[in-house]
């Protein structure tokens, strides 16, 4: 029973990750609508719709395989998101041009989510382990 509600607040981090990066898309994209067209506004553009299929693909890997506590769904979703977010961390929070209060919420619900889901397993192989 502790695998399966870890799992899935897990999965509710991760499904909370892809609706704030599908929200940080949208202002992506509004800002880039706001330049002329040029090498910097298809960047943008780019990076919109990067953040739109990372938010896609955390929230479908959180709702059909983290719920039901996947291996390769914990997997799946923990280097998918730290893909996504390494880079923000390394590039944007590390120099400062955002500041932390704002900026690591994003990060925060990827730690939290991967240690959910890992408790998840964790107690799924103690229970596998204990009934074998």
């Amino acid at each position: 029973m502790f695998n399966t509600i870890s799992a899935r607040i897990g999965a509710a981090c991760y499904v909370l990750w892809g609706l704030l990066h599908y929200g940080v898309a949208y202002n992506v994209y509004q800002g880039a609508l706001g330049l002329p067209p040029s090498m910097a506004q298809g960047r943008l553009f780019q990076n919109a719709f990067y953040l739109f299929s990372f938010a896609t693909a955390g929230i479908v890997i959180a709702v059909s395989l983290n719920w039901h506590n996947s291996r390769a769904g914990f997997w799946a979703n923990a280097l998918l998101v730290g893909v996504a977010d390494v880079p923000f961390i390394l590039f944007v929070l590390v120099p400062g041009y955002l500041p932390l209060l704002f900026g690591s919420l994003g990060p925060d619900l990827w730690v939290a989510g991967m240690l959910f889901t890992g408790l998840g397993q964790a107690s799924r192989g103690a229970v596998t382990r204990a009934t074998a």
